[in-house]
């Protein structure tokens, strides 16, 4: 796991200078290391996190013929089937390290070499007999590749920071990427919170050519799954058989791992299967809150964790570790994220780097086998909202902020964008095929936008923001296609989601456990805004530079009011809170990082 960025320029020699300030960039997404590639307009650089050989495992690598070189983010987990495979076919390699065989691979294969790769990554592999720098990233998103083409040429790095660093240029705020982030939550596929910066797609590959890019395709699509037509036995057995085969390549490390245990049911699956891959008690870590009325799963975590006599670690936090943990976790981010699971994922992160380099975490399992009640919506509901947005399917088509609201809030220029934030769910709606079965279609779409702009950029980077690698198995892409194929029936049953899942895990887990009512990561946003926190956002929110050049002041004080008041508009004072925090580190102060713990008000005041 590290962190990659590089240039390619039409014309001119790459100033190391660049590379250097890139480096130090995403100096948190590999501590152990780092290595530099330069060849006239061509400059990579690569910062390293050891995982898998940690003494030869140093980046870039180069194919036996030393005509490709690749810097690589991520875990490719088959390694070992494929450097076997290779082998067979006369490649020789020079390292253990699990990215080697890409280059093999590249060269054995042609353009079919990335459906060879299980895993997770973003890689860049540059061939000098073709020219050709190839970019790729893989099938569901789980690691980040921003990129950006102007008349100079192309840039890209594993975050913004790294991107802009190599650019050498200040970017301007893209308004579309302000109303995404403010209705959605998260900004996606091509718009950002920066103009003219974008990313390499899930599953997508980009080809670039003297400095510019030549082409640009997809290799994996879910619109590409079969329905699975077998019965209900046989897929409980194929399903238990890949299980167990993935979870048998996930845990190839040469160091230690640990697992994030929730009190739901995919942490407690993970868990269930760890322990049957592994030898002596795996550490697992949760998180409360201790001075906050909302629920939380600590008392099922600690029943599970007991089960399986794990080490466990309990991170019990306050209203002021949480929240002074909010600036950092911005910088983290790069780009804005409304998930207030943020703050604790990345304090249990900062925790567990103590330990160990590897966590494993139940991200997908929603998503996959259709465990949200939206999955579950009435026919009447989603036609009323397909008959207000043409094209959507009546999903997902809920924002944040009414417009009543909007208009009060946003500058001109936000208010001409009102309607941005449901394009990309239209879209993704619009481009699987009709005849794919309705639930199907809808965890695709999600796949796509909120899983992969969302709860993914949360586990690479509150995760790597320590030094700690993520590791989510239900997002191998073989169980996701095992996933999206089931028929409806077989993921729902009344009012259950994630039917079939639960189902399967009776083997594992007691039934009590799988089948409690599903409650969510709840993080008590509601209880800190208000009394003296109000107070303060209602005098400095208003005179904050961002704020000032993208909302109306007044409409600012009028939605603090409202929140003291009724406490009914807490999402849109903590996204304009975050705003501006954001716009503070990356606009006034160049992106420099605050301290862990810093207070969110008083970095206002700065």
């Amino acid at each position: 796991m590290c962190g990659i960025a590089g240039l390619f320029l039409k014309q001119g020699v790459v100033a190391p200078a660049c590379l250097d300030d890139a480096a130090k960039k995403m100096f948190h997404r590999g501590p152990d290391g780092k290595g530099t590639y330069i060849r006239d307009g061509l400059g990579l650089i690569h910062t390293r996190l050891s995982i898998i050989d940690l003494a030869q495992g140093g980046q870039p690598l180069y194919s036996q013929d030393q005509q490709q070189v690749l810097i690589a983010n991520g875990e490719i987990y088959n390694y070992i089937e494929l450097k076997k495979e290779l082998s067979d076919y006369g490649h020789q390699f020079s390292t253990h390290s699990d990215c080697e065989p890409i280059l093999a691979a590249h060269l054995q294969y042609g353009e079919d070499f990335l459906r060879k790769l299980h895993g997770m990554f973003a890689f860049a592999l540059y061939d000098s007999n073709t020219g050709e720098l190839i970019l790729a990233r893989d099938r569901l998103g789980i690691k980040p590749l921003f990129i950006y083409e102007d008349n100079a040429g192309v840039y890209f790095g594993s975050e913004l920071k790294a991107l802009m660093a190599v650019a050498g240029k200040d970017f301007e705020v893209n308004p579309a990427g302000i109303v995404q982030f403010l209705q959605n939550n998260f900004t996606s596929a091509q718009t950002s919170l920066f103009k003219d910066i974008g990313r390499v797609l899930p599953g997508e590959v980009v080809v670039i050519k003297n400095g510019e890019i030549v082409n640009r395709r997809r290799y994996w699509s879910p619109s590409d799954i079969a329905s699975y037509s077998g019965s209900h036995e046989a897929a409980i057995s194929t399903f238990d058989a890949l299980m167990h085969e993935v979870m048998h390549t996930h845990i190839r490390t040469d160091v230690p791992f640990g697992l994030f245990l929730s009190g739901g049911v995919d942490s407690a699956v993970l868990l269930s299967m760890l322990d049957r891959q592994i030898d002596g008690p795996l550490r697992t870590y949760s998180v409360g809150f201790p001075d906050s009325q909302v629920a939380n799963e600590l008392n099922a975590a600690a029943a599970i964790a007991k089960q399986f006599n794990t080490e466990h670690i309990v991170l019990e936090l306050s209203q002021q570790e949480l929240l002074h943990a909010l600036p950092h976790a911005i910088w983290a981010a790069d780009e804005l994220m409304g998930d207030y699971a943020n703050l604790p994922v990345a304090m249990l992160a900062k925790r567990a780097a103590q330990d160990l380099k590897v966590v494993f975490s139940g991200e997908g399992g929603d998503e996959v086998f259709a465990g949200y009640a939206r999955y579950r919506q009435s026919f009447i509901k989603r036609g009323l909202k397909q008959l207000c947005y043409p094209g959507s399917g009546g999903f997902r088509m809920s924002k944040t902020i009414n417009r009543s609201w909007e208009s009060q809030l946003f500058s001109s220029e936000l208010n001409e964008l009102t309607g941005v934030w449901a394009d990309p769910f239209k879209s993704a709606w619009q481009a699987l095929p009709a005849t794919m079965p309705l639930v199907s279609r809808m965890q695709a779409v999600d796949i796509q936008t909120w899983l992969a702009d969302d709860l993914l950029v949360k586990a690479d980077r509150m995760l790597m923001a320590f030094g700690v690698e993520g590791r989510v198995p239900f997002l191998d892409h073989r169980v996701v296609e095992f996933g999206l194929s089931l028929p409806s029936a077989m993921k729902i049953s009344g009012k259950t989601g994630k039917y079939f899942l639960r189902q399967w895990a009776e083997s594992y887990l007691p039934k009590n456990h799988l089948y409690a009512p599903k409650r969510g990561f709840t993080v008590p946003i509601g209880d800190w805004l208000k009394g003296s926190v109000l107070d303060q956002l209602e005098l400095l929110l208003p005179i904050q530079p961002g704020i000032q050049r993208w909302f109306n002041s007044e409409g600012i004080k009028n939605l603090v009011k409202r929140q003291r008041s009724s406490g009914d508009v807490t999402q849109a004072v903590w996204r304009i809170w975050q705003f501006a925090i954001w716009h503070r580190i990356f606009i006034d102060n160049n992106g420099v990082e605050p301290p862990v713990q810093t207070d969110p008000i008083g970095i206002l005041q700065l």
